[in-house]
């Protein structure tokens, strides 16, 4: 029988692979955001505007949802010990799951809060419900500014970016709306602005929703195909088949890959490994590749 050739090519940079630091995007987000709450809170208080404080309890959501989201980069960060050899590094996929979760349960809430509104509309002081959602814009839009460089590499930070940028939204059709209103009188176009953005806002959460789902269950990540990965492995000198071949994401920044290949004619060399790992990093950004090589004899009884 011949010798398995169990080879991790990750180098130490490569393994503990740690993405940029958000770490004063999410302090300055959440701090502009409680401020952003209680003052929301206290105008809607003041003018009886139900709006506004919906809206405050929408961006309390907010808040839970960045603090949602640093946790789960902080834990991804974490190394991995004796007890978790992969480090906390799925954290990050919770987060945005979860962050996903509530965005679509505070849009739930949103849209039940409109219906309601429609059957007896409400006169609010238009002035101070457009100057307070204005804040709102600038609030939103700084915090998902904070996040923008970030939301392409990684599902977590793009969870909160999308978070923030729905907010920004939500907050500019409560200023349209309640520009309408003083402008017209209409006191229908508050909850039918809010039930447009809920729904703008479901249509944009529902792919990171099932996106980090996937995930979840070591789904194939979709910047991967599998059939080209195979393909690459079978180009590989020597390679004659592909068996029990892994895709799966570490977090929400990390792909690993794990693989039996079939190389009848007995062991490979360093460099066969290397060039393996260079063109699975390259290629599809596989950062932490495990790579098994058998011959024919031994893989017929290990499939067995």
């Amino acid at each position: 029988m011949s010798a398995a050739h169990d080879h991790d090519h990750d180098h130490d940079h490569d393994h503990h692979h740690v993405p940029a630091n958000f770490n004063r995007a999410f302090a300055i987000g959440i701090a502009l955001n409680l401020v952003f709450v209680v003052i929301e809170a206290v105008y809607g208080w003041k003018v009886n505007s139900l709006a506004l404080l919906a809206d405050a309890g929408h961006n309390l959501s907010d808040v839970a949802g960045l603090v949602l989201a640093w946790g789960g980069a902080l834990a991804g960060a974490w190394r991995p010990d004796e007890r978790h050899t992969y480090g906390w590094k799925r954290a990050s996929i919770l987060a945005a799951f979860f962050n996903a979760l509530l965005l679509l349960l505070a849009m739930g809430s949103l849209v039940w809060e409109a219906l309601q509104r429609l059957r007896s509309p409400e006169s609010v002081d238009g002035w101070t419900v457009m100057a307070v959602a204005g804040v709102g814009i600038l609030v939103n839009t700084a915090t998902a500014l904070l996040f923008m460089r970030g939301r392409a590499g990684d599902l977590n930070i793009r969870a909160a970016y999308l978070h923030m940028a729905a907010d920004a939204l939500v907050s500019l059709g409560v200023v349209l709306a309640a520009a309408l209103y003083l402008w017209q009188g209409w006191q229908w176009i508050d909850p039918v602005a809010s039930l447009l953005i809920a729904l703008v806002i479901v249509l944009g959460t529902w792919g990171l929703f099932r996106q980090s789902l996937h995930l979840l269950f070591d789904g194939v990540p979709d910047s991967v195909d599998l059939h080209q990965v195979r393909s690459a492995l079978l180009a590989l000198p020597g390679v004659q088949g592909v068996h029990d071949l892994h895709v799966w994401s570490l977090g929400t920044a990390e792909i690993a890959l794990s693989a039996h290949l079939l190389v009848p004619a007995g062991p490979v060399d360093d460099a066969f490994y290397r060039d393996a790992a260079e063109q699975l990093h390259d290629r599809f950004e596989i950062s932490h590749a495990t790579l098994q090589v058998v011959r024919v004899g031994h893989m017929k009884s290990c499939e067995a």
